[in-house]
C-alpha cells in the first residue's frame, strides 16, 4: 500500500470513529443531564444570643451525620454579610443561609425522613427566631 492510500484510509477510519462515538457521547451527556443535583436554600434568622449554639450543632452534629447519607453532595451554613445588588433584601433578622446539595430530590426526601434528620435538625431550628423561614428548592441546569 502506498503512503497516500494509507493516509486516506487512516483519515477515513478516524472520521468514522468520531462519527460512531458521537451518539455514545450524546447518550452519556443526556444521562448526566437527567441526574443533575438539587440545591435547597433556607434563609434563617438565628437568634444572635444562640449563634454559637447553632454553629456547634451544625459543625459537630448535623453536617457529620448528613455526610453519611446516600445522595449527599455538599452542605454549607453561610453567614450573610451584605446585600450588594438587587432586592428585596431578606428581612433584617435573616443572618444565615443554609445550603444543601443532594443528588436528587428523592434522596433528599429520604434524608429528611431519617431518624438522624429528626434528631439533629431541631438542634439548628430551635435557635431560629422565626420558624416560617424561606425555603427554596432549585434544580441545577
Amino acid at each position: 500500500m502506498n503512503r497516500r492510500r494509507w493516509l486516506q484510509s487512516l483519515a477515513w477510519f478516524t472520521a468514522g470513529g468520531a462519527v460512531a462515538a458521537t451518539p455514545i457521547a450524546r447518550s452519556a451527556g443526556a444521562a448526566r443531564d437527567a441526574t443533575k443535583p438539587i440545591v435547597l436554600y433556607c434563609d434563617l434568622a438565628v437568634d444572635p444570643a444562640r449563634e454559637q449554639e447553632m454553629l456547634d450543632a451544625y459543625r459537630n452534629h448535623f453536617k457529620p451525620v448528613a455526610q453519611k447519607h446516600r445522595g449527599y453532595i455538599d452542605l454549607k451554613m453561610l453567614k450573610l454579610r451584605q446585600v450588594i445588588q438587587g432586592g428585596p433584601a431578606p428581612a433584617k433578622s435573616v443572618n444565615y443561609r443554609f445550603q444543601l446539595t443532594y443528588e436528587s430530590e428523592e434522596l433528599r426526601q429520604k434524608w429528611i425522613a431519617s431518624a438522624d434528620h429528626a434528631k439533629y435538625w431541631p438542634m439548628i431550628e430551635n435557635t431560629v427566631t422565626d420558624k416560617g423561614y424561606l425555603v427554596l428548592l432549585t434544580d441545577a441546569v
